[in-house]
């Protein structure tokens, strides 16, 4: 992914101890937390990135559409 979210898994173990958790169970819940914020959160940056691709993937299937419209009509146009 583009770029990174900052998250302090410090704190957030310092805010789980405080609640009540154990040590391990504080580390495990923010290694984990970590984890899935890195693996599978989208910044900004990786939604630009894919509105590029898109509008690049779209603008050439409408040019390859309007090719093949005008031979069509230029195939037409000579069979009349």
């Amino acid at each position: 992914m583009g770029n990174a979210i900052a998250f302090d898994t410090h704190v957030y173990v310092k805010k789980l101890k405080a609640a009540g958790f154990t040590e391990e169970q504080a580390e495990v819940l923010a290694s984990t937390q970590a984890e899935l914020i890195d693996d599978r959160l989208a910044t900004k940056q990786d939604l630009k990135e894919l509105e590029i691709r898109l509008k690049y993937d779209l603008t050439l299937r409408l040019g390859g559409m309007m090719a093949a419209s005008i031979a069509l009509v230029a195939a037409l146009a000579k069979l009349l």
